[in-house]
């Protein structure tokens, strides 16, 4: 099991090594060979990846799968449906406390267990007092020390916010932490932005030998217009699920309520995904340039049809752009 998870603690060494190597294209691709498939799930901030998460999760340990579900977003609000809307301590939040009192992190103190489900959040600094992508990087140092080495799983599950793109968020794909990603993504210009810009990242990690693919896109709050549907098979990759806009999955996901379970209307829904997730190869992606994003909408509600009109000086200088009065000699013909 110790071999099956990367080592975290050569990243700046492989990052150095990255830095002076020729990118390469011919990079082997093919399903997790490992016995434990870590997954992470990439999507716009409140498209929905923690409600698709912890239902995907439950779903999984319902099954018969040990699943731990890790949040690495700076909210830490991927936990709270699982755990009925309560907030679990952060493993940052938590070292912190524990240092000051000269006292080491258990397990006990930052992992709690719901329908089977393992789960943690790994926290940010506090507002406006850090980086939050170095955080997430303090954070998987110290589950180093907890022992994720020899932690046996099936699935580990790593919930990030896809808006942002600094180097902390984007570890799993550029430090081969995860086989593949997963993205969430709704019928929208933003969310199919940060999908986009998710898909470039695994791009230009594979051209410098990295090995994470992307194994599909769940669309969330599916109103069936169509988008999401494009951008994938724009992008060349599946869709693994729609979950509708639905006014029952609005409700019970506001009140912190599970229905990825057989006990719900929804449960084959969220069975079909996990099967999906499970099976689902991860593949070397498309990405669009922004133009071709554009064009996934219709122009009179992205404004397509406008053209760039290049500025000039005058425009520029406004009420001085008046001629001034020159100092230059002007000499007749002669």
């Amino acid at each position: 099991m110790k071999d099956d998870i990367p080592n975290l603690k050569d990243f700046d060494k492989r990052l150095r090594d990255e830095a002076g190597e020729e990118p390469s294209l011919e990079v082997p691709q093919g399903e997790p060979t490992s016995k434990t498939q870590i997954i992470a799930i990439y999507g716009k901030g409140g498209i929905g990846k923690s409600f698709t998460l912890a239902n995907l999760s439950h779903m999984m340990a319902e099954q018969g799968k040990r699943v731990l579900l890790i949040g690495c977003d700076p909210k830490s609000d991927t936990t709270s449906l699982l755990f009925g809307g309560k907030a679990c301590p952060t493993i940052i939040e938590t070292s912190t406390k524990k240092n000051l009192a000269g006292e080491q992190v258990k397990i006990g103190d930052v992992c709690f267990k719901r329908g089977g489900v393992f789960a943690m959040e790994l926290g940010g600094p506090e507002v406006g007092r850090g980086c939050g992508g170095r955080g997430i990087i303090h954070g998987f140092e110290l589950l180093e020390k907890l022992g994720f080495h020899d932690w046996d799983f099936d699935y580990v599950l790593l919930d990030f916010l896809g808006d942002v793109v600094c180097g902390g968020f984007g570890l799993p794909i550029a430090r081969d932490m995860a086989q593949k990603v997963i993205l969430v993504a709704s019928n929208d210009l933003q969310s199919l932005y940060v999908a986009n810009n998710v898909c470039s990242a695994v791009e230009y990690f594979r051209k410098l030998g990295g090995n994470v693919g992307v194994a599909g896109l769940v669309v969330n709050k599916d109103d069936h217009s169509g988008e999401a549907q494009a951008f994938a098979k724009a992008v060349d990759i599946p869709v693994l699920a729609a979950i509708p806009q639905d006014d029952d999955l609005r409700k019970k996901s506001a009140n912190y309520q599970i229905v990825g379970t057989e006990k719900s209307q929804w449960g084959s829904l969220f069975a079909g995904l996990a099967e999906a997730v499970s099976l689902a190869p991860p593949v070397r992606p498309a990405p669009l340039d922004q133009d071709g994003l554009l064009g996934l909408f219709d122009e009179s509600e992205t404004g397509g049809s406008v053209t760039l009109e290049p500025a000039t000086d005058e425009d520029m200088r406004g009420k001085n752009a008046a001629p001034k009065a020159s100092l230059e000699v002007v000499y007749d013909d002669a």
